[in-house]
């Protein structure tokens, strides 16, 4: 088997007599304007709706009011613009959903580089279909300190619609929608802060916390709604995942809401201490929360698996995977087909580990294949599995009897299942009876004791 915010939300003083009705009407005072000024982008001859690319006096507009030590308010309309560099220490504020900012070039439609202190608040950022340059996102971010982006929505980028490298970030109650390629990617960032945002219909990822090398990352990603991933470019779970760590030690992924990922909902490769807590995850094409590869110290608890092919796997004692915690979560209604063919026994396990795990207080329910399985072959070492109920799976638990096998303490389970309580395995072979029937022909590596058959 294939392993694996300085001022709340407002608008500016009305300009006067002079300006026509439509603008004065959106213009009103930031509440506690009087902490720092605020100018209007009408003040500098900045209009939306012209229907003409504005970039250069755009561009003069922000490094005159950075300068300043200003806020800006743009009003709300089409702004026609392209490769915009935010200056430091910049504060733009729109009217969410009516201050559109229109790209007419290529590659990044905003850009900030070596910057710090920039807030972005209120915009709509569409790609319009452009193309993108190489990897590069509709917002880009490049050794960027303080940044914030909040109640703003990114559209139709053409391979992602954020991307950061080596930069800290607060991204909160944003919209990504249609992105070609990814939603948000991080790369070398630290402490990213990702909270509240809504994720749809991306081609190949929601969002992607990646390091260069192994290391402390911090990322925090909470409260997210992602929907609809795909995974355009293939593989075996490279792309198509709703929330991707790879490499990101220390990483934090908290009561997000997500559904219809090709691959996973959660996914975590070569991650140390990475804690996977109250999440809701539908529908996920391969397995719902992995933990994979040289991954060590997995805390997944109190989540909600509806609908996968595996539900939660902790796997790659080959790799040295080792340490997870798997922990009152609510597993259903699995099913056996994916996206590649997984090799034997294939899919449809409620919970799989390896290492060093604990595997306690689960409920997993309807299962093709097991409920919970404890190693494959060799690769099973100090797996304590207790306390679990499990309904309706064809075999409740499985665990490796192989030679070279380690240790596995199976203890207090509720189980019903449609033909095998508890299997010892080797490899493909069974080789023992349902030892939940017959626990005294448990192989020398297993220990049995309080399991109990709920009858259906």
């Amino acid at each position: 088997m294939k392993r694996r915010l300085f001022l709340t939300h407002a608008g500016t003083a009305a300009l006067g007599a002079a300006t026509p009705f439509s603008v004065r009407a959106q213009t009103r005072p930031l509440l506690g304007s009087g902490l720092r000024g605020t100018r209007n982008a009408l003040e500098f001859g900045v209009a939306p709706d012209t229907d003409i690319d504005q970039t250069a006096a755009f561009q003069a507009m922000l490094e005159t009011v950075a300068a300043e030590g200003n806020a800006l308010f743009l009003p709300g309309g089409i702004y026609v613009l392209a490769g915009i560099e935010l200056p430091d220490g910049l504060l733009i504020e729109g009217i969410p959903g009516r201050t559109r900012l229109v790209h007419a070039g290529t590659g990044p439609l905003l850009s900030a580089s070596q910057a710090t202190a920039i807030t972005l608040r209120g915009l709509s950022v569409d790609a319009a279909g452009r193309p993108a340059d190489g990897d590069q996102g509709l917002l880009e971010l490049r050794d960027t300190t303080g940044f914030t982006a909040e109640e703003c929505s990114f559209e139709n980028a053409g391979v992602a619609a954020i991307h950061l490298e080596r930069s800290s970030a607060a991204l909160m109650r944003n919209s990504v929608t249609d992105a070609s390629g990814v939603a948000i990617f991080g790369r070398d960032s630290e402490g990213l802060r990702i909270d509240g945002n809504t994720v749809r219909r991306c081609a190949n990822g929601g969002i992607l916390v990646y390091r260069s090398e192994p290391g402390r990352d911090g990322a925090v990603i909470t409260g997210n709604s992602i929907s609809e991933i795909g995974a355009a470019n293939g593989g075996t779970g490279q792309w198509g995942n709703g929330i991707n760590l790879f490499r990101a030690d220390d990483t934090i992924v908290a009561n997000n809401v997500i559904s219809g990922s090709a691959f996973s909902a959660i996914r975590g490769n070569t991650v140390r201490n990475m804690q996977v807590t109250g999440n809701v995850c539908r529908d996920s094409g391969e397995t719902a929360i992995y933990a994979e590869f040289a991954f060590a110290n997995a805390l997944i608890s109190d989540n909600i698996v509806e609908g996968a092919a595996n539900g939660i796997s902790a796997p790659n004692l080959d790799h040295g995977g080792h340490g997870a915690t798997i922990s009152g979560n609510i597993v259903r209604n699995l099913h056996a087909d994916g996206p590649y063919d997984p090799g034997f026994p294939g899919f449809g396990t409620g919970i799989g580990v390896e290492a060093d795990a604990v595997v306690t207080g689960n409920l997993v329910e309807s299962a093709p294949l097991y409920g919970i399985n404890a190693g494959w072959g060799p690769f099973l070492r100090d797996v304590v599995v207790a306390s679990n109920t499990i309904r309706d799976a064809r075999i409740g638990i499985g665990v490796s009897a192989a030679d070279g096998a380690g240790r596995a303490l199976i203890r207090g389970n509720l189980i019903a299942a449609r033909e095998t309580g508890i299997q010892a395995h080797a490899w493909a072979k069974a080789v023992a009876p349902d030892l939940l029937a017959d626990p005294a022909a448990a192989p020398a590596n297993i220990t049995l004791s309080d399991n109990l058959s709920s009858g259906g």
